[in-house]
């Protein structure tokens, strides 16, 4: 007596049934491969920290927000061309931007370039607050409560700053605060050469 095999045990799997057995080995390979450039990148000094924006010269987006109250006027792109100037996204709510607002004031002091606030996804009246109290930075201050222009510009999260030049094209991106090292080392001196 002979015993018979059912066919099924005999023939390979069907392809369509093999991509569960394969598709966490393509995704192993794809993240191996994610770690080993970021590894690569920090041994050749590329900051890991830096998150490169896709706008980096190109124009900036174009934008008309209304002023915070008592600030003056409304902050428009159209308004700003030019100059070379640094828009700066905060909000009242950020931790983050407490630790940068000591050297945005002394940016503003420095009369390098004006710096334009963007109060992103904030109330007016606690934007306003937290300038009173903490001092205030900026030539204008527009309002953004619907992420619109955080958008545009792809802001990740707060703060954000941008570096303009006098053809409303975007030079430079600053994730995260600016610290005295960014200032001197990369932004102040790309603000001279630009105003050349």
């Amino acid at each position: 007596m002979t015993e018979t095999v059912p066919s099924s045990a005999q023939s390979p799997a069907p392809r369509g049934k093999r991509w569960p057995y394969v598709l966490p080995l393509v995704i192993l390979l794809a993240l191996g491969g994610i770690f080993a450039k970021r590894l690569l990148d920090v041994e050749n000094g590329v900051d890991p920290s830096l998150i490169p924006t896709v706008l980096l010269n190109t124009p900036m987006p174009s934008f008309d927000l209304p002023a915070l109250p008592g600030r003056g006027e409304a902050l428009k792109s159209d308004d700003l061309k030019g100059q070379v100037f640094l828009i700066n996204f905060w909000g009242s709510w950020c931790i983050a931007c407490a630790a940068e607002h000591a050297m945005l004031l002394d940016i503003a002091a420095s009369g390098d370039a004006p710096i334009h606030g963007v109060d992103w996804r904030d109330e007016p009246a606690l934007g306003l607050k937290w300038l009173t109290q903490r001092g205030d930075p900026y030539a204008k201050v527009g309002q953004d409560p619907q992420s619109k222009t955080a958008i545009a510009f792809g802001v990740v999260a707060a703060p954000e700053t941008f570096l303009i030049d006098k053809q409303g094209v975007i030079r430079y991106k600053q994730t995260g605060p600016i610290t005295q090292e960014d200032w001197h080392k990369k932004i102040q001196p790309l603000i001279a050469q630009l105003k050349k």
